[in-house]
C-alpha cells in the first residue's frame, strides 16, 4: 500500500498492491489495522459501506453530509469515473479549491476527507464504485454542491449534458452552499 499526496490539503490517493497470475488478480481492498492504525493513513474507523452503479454519462454530485461530515473511502471496481473532490472547510489553505481524478482500475482508492463535496462522472458504458464512510447517512444533513459552478470551474471532461437527478440539478453554488467553519 502506497500514499500519495494530492493537491488538497488531507485529501490523498491509496495505491494498493494487486497480485496478478493467469488466473486474474487478488486485492486486498481494505483491512482495519493498515488503513486505521498504520502511520502511512490513520483513517477514522470507516462505518458504513456503500456500492453504486451509473451508466455512462451519468453525473453524481456534488454530495456533502453538512452536520455529520464522511470522510469516503473511494474506489471504481469496475469501469472508468472521473472522480472529483471540492474542500468546503473554511480554515483549510485549499478551501474553494477541486481535485480530480480518473479512477479506472480496483487498486487505486481516494481519500475525501470530511468536509469536502464529492462526486463522479461516468466515462464507461457501467461504472461500479464502492466506497465506505466515517458516519452514517442523514438525509435531513444531505446537501448537494452545483456541479458546474462557474466559480469553481471544475473541468468534468464531459462531452454534452450529463445525466443529473433533480438533487443534483438543484445543487447550490459555492458561494451560496454551507460550508464547515472548521
Amino acid at each position: 500500500m502506497k500514499k500519495v499526496e494530492t493537491t488538497l490539503k488531507d485529501a490523498y490517493l491509496i495505491k494498493l498492491e494487486k497480485y496478478e497470475d493467469e488466473r486474474g488478480f487478488f486485492i486486498k481492498s481494505f483491512n482495519i489495522k493498515e488503513h486505521h492504525y498504520e502511520a502511512i493513513l490513520q483513517l477514522p474507523v470507516l462505518l458504513q459501506d456503500n456500492h453504486s452503479r451509473s451508466f455512462k454519462g451519468v453525473l453524481r454530485g456534488l454530495h456533502y453530509q453538512i452536520k455529520h461530515p464522511q470522510g469516503k473511502l473511494v474506489r471504481c471496481i469496475n469501469g472508468i469515473i472521473f472522480d472529483v473532490i471540492v474542500d468546503l472547510r473554511k480554515s483549510s489553505s485549499t478551501f474553494g479549491e477541486w481535485f480530480g481524478i480518473k479512477l479506472d482500475r480496483p487498486e487505486l482508492q481516494l481519500w475525501v476527507p470530511p468536509g469536502f463535496a464529492h462526486g463522479f462522472y461516468t466515462l464507461s458504458e457501467t461504472a461500479d464504485v464502492g466506497y465506505k464512510t466515517s458516519d452514517y447517512y442523514f438525509a435531513d444533513d444531505d446537501r448537494t454542491l452545483l456541479w458546474n459552478d462557474p466559480d469553481l470551474g471544475i473541468v468534468w471532461g464531459n462531452d454534452g449534458d450529463p445525466i443529473l437527478s433533480p438533487k443534483d440539478k438543484d445543487g447550490k453554488s459555492f458561494k451560496e452552499c454551507d460550508k464547515y467553519e472548521t
